[in-house]
C-alpha cells in the first residue's frame, strides 16, 4: 500500500491514524525529524487543595517537590508550579454564594458567570475552545471534551447558579457549553471508528457478535505497513497498536450497572463502576488520541467541583466536599490530603505515559502544555487567589521546567493561558480578564 505521513488504516466502520512515523514522513518526501506538533490539556480537581500541602516555599528552582506532589518527582524537570495565580471571576463579586459553580465556570473563561439558573446562561469562550479555532482545522477533532462525572444543563446546583456552570468546563461561546463525555465506549469509537452512523452501528455489531477487535477490521493493512516500515517503526507501531487492543478489551469488559422495570433489559453500561479505573480508561484515551494526532486540545476534569464523591479505596469514606470544610480538624485535613494526593498520583500516570511515547528526539510530554489545578484554592477558606497550579510539559522546547515562579499578587490565571497561545502561535490581544502574557 502506498504509504504518506498521515497514514489511516480504514475498515468497515473502523479509522485509525497512525502515529508519527520516520518511515512514513520520509515516504511523503517531507524531513525524518518529528513535527513540532504542540498539544493542550486542561486538567481540573474540585474542592480545591490543602494549600500548605502544596506551595512551595522557596521560589525559583525546584530542588524538590511539596508533600503533596512527590508522586510527580520523576517529572520535576518537566513541572513549573506558580504563586499567586488568581481568578477573579470566581468570586462573588456583588452576587452573593456559588463558589463552586463560578470556579468551574471561570477556570478556563475568566469571566464571570451570570447568576442564574434558568436558561439564560451567559459566562465566556474558554481557553480550549480559542485553541480549537485557531488550530482545530490541522486534526480530526478540533478539541475533545472527557470527564468522569455527568453534566446537567439546567437546574439549580450552587445557590441559585445553573448545574451547566458547575458540570460543564469547557464553552464553545458564552452560552454554549460543550457537553463533557464520560462514557469510554462512546469515545472510544468517536476516536476510531469511522463511515456512516449505519456502518459503525453494522461494525460494532459484528465485533460484538464475533468478540472481535476494532483491529481484526485493519488487520491486512498493518501488516502490510508493518513490512514496509523501519524496525524501530515496527517497535512503535505494534507498542500503539496494543495499546489500541488492551485500552478496547478494559473497556469492553465493563459490566452492566443498571436495570430498569420497563423495557424489561440489562442497560449495557460502559462507565466503570471503580473510580480509579475510570479515570485511567479516560487518561489513556486522551494520550492515544494526542498519539495519533486525533486532536491537540483536550478538556478533563476529574471531577465535577463541589462534587461529594466518597474514596473509600483509599480510606476515605466521607464526601470530598464535606471533608473540604474541616474547620482545621487534623483528622479531616488527614483524609483531604489522601484525595488529593489520589488526584495527583493520576496526573503523574498521565505524565508518565506522554513521556514514554517518542516523536523523534523528544516525547509527547516535551511536546505538551498540561494545565492541572482546581478554581479554589483552598476548599476551607473557598478563596480564589493564590490557587493551586501546575503546569507540565516543556512546550515543544519554548518552556523550561523544575521552578517555582511566584507571580505578583491578583495575577490573573488567564495570563498564563496568553503565555500559552503565543507558543501555538495564536497570540490574543486579551482574553478573559487577563492583564497581559505570563513569562514562563
Amino acid at each position: 500500500m502506498m504509504l504518506d505521513r498521515r497514514t489511516v488504516l480504514t475498515g468497515l466502520g473502523v479509522s485509525i491514524t497512525l502515529p508519527w512515523l520516520e518511515t512514513l514522513a520520509k515516504a511523503a518526501g517531507t524531513t525524518a525529524a518529528a513535527p513540532k506538533r504542540l498539544r493542550a490539556a486542561f486538567l481540573y480537581v474540585p474542592n480545591g487543595v490543602h494549600i500548605p500541602d502544596w506551595m512551595p516555599t522557596v521560589e525559583g528552582k525546584l530542588t524538590k517537590l511539596p508533600p503533596l506532589l512527590k508522586a510527580l518527582e520523576p517529572h520535576r524537570d518537566s513541572i513549573n508550579l506558580f504563586g499567586n495565580l488568581t481568578l477573579d471571576k470566581a468570586r462573588a463579586n456583588g452576587d452573593g454564594p456559588g463558589d463552586h459553580a463560578r470556579a468551574q465556570a471561570a477556570f478556563l473563561t475568566g469571566r464571570q458567570p451570570r447568576k442564574t439558573n434558568g436558561a439564560n446562561i451567559r459566562v465566556g469562550k474558554s481557553a480550549d475552545q480559542y485553541l480549537a479555532e485557531n488550530i482545530g482545522k490541522q486534526t480530526k477533532f478540533a478539541s475533545l471534551e472527557i470527564g468522569i462525572e455527568p453534566g446537567r444543563q439546567s437546574g439549580n446546583c450552587d445557590s441559585g447558579y445553573s448545574c451547566a456552570y458547575q458540570s460543564n468546563f469547557s464553552w464553545r461561546n458564552d452560552s454554549t457549553p460543550n457537553a463533557k463525555e464520560i462514557d469510554p465506549k462512546l469515545v472510544f469509537e468517536r476516536l476510531f471508528g469511522s463511515g456512516t452512523a449505519n456502518e459503525k452501528s453494522i461494525s460494532q455489531a459484528k465485533r460484538d457478535q464475533l468478540n472481535k477487535s476494532i483491529l481484526d477490521f485493519v488487520n491486512e493493512e498493518a501488516k502490510s505497513i508493518s513490512r514496509q516500515v523501519s524496525s524501530a517503526d515496527q517497535r512503535k507501531l505494534d507498542e500503539y497498536l496494543v495499546a489500541i487492543r488492551e485500552l478496547e478489551m478494559r473497556i469492553n469488559k465493563q459490566e452492566p450497572t443498571e436495570k430498569v422495570e420497563r423495557p424489561k433489559i440489562n442497560i449495557p453500561a460502559r462507565v466503570p463502576r471503580d473510580v480509579r479505573e475510570h479515570l485511567k480508561i479516560m487518561s489513556d484515551l486522551m494520550i492515544l488520541a494526542f498519539q495519533a494526532d486525533l486532536t491537540r486540545v483536550v478538556t478533563f476534569p476529574f471531577a465535577n467541583d463541589g462534587s461529594n464523591r466518597n474514596y473509600e479505596f483509599i480510606g476515605v469514606p466521607d464526601g470530598h466536599h464535606n471533608l473540604s470544610h474541616h474547620g482545621r480538624d487534623p483528622k479531616k485535613i488527614e483524609k483531604i490530603a489522601r484525595i488529593n494526593a489520589f488526584h495527583v498520583q493520576q496526573l503523574g500516570y498521565i505524565l508518565t505515559r506522554l513521556s514514554e511515547i517518542k516523536e523523534g528526539d523528544s516525547s509527547l510530554l516535551d511536546q505538551s502544555m498540561i494545565v492541572y489545578g482546581s478554581g479554589i484554592g483552598d476548599g476551607n477558606r473557598h478563596n480564589h487567589d493564590d490557587l493551586p497550579i501546575l503546569l507540565a510539559g516543556k512546550g515543544g522546547g519554548s518552556i523550561s521546567g523544575g521552578r517555582f515562579i511566584k507571580t505578583k499578587k491578583e495575577t490573573p490565571l488567564m495570563n498564563l493561558y496568553m503565555a500559552m497561545f503565543d507558543r501555538f502561535g495564536c497570540p490574543a490581544p486579551s482574553f478573559g480578564d487577563s492583564t497581559g502574557t505570563l513569562i514562563i
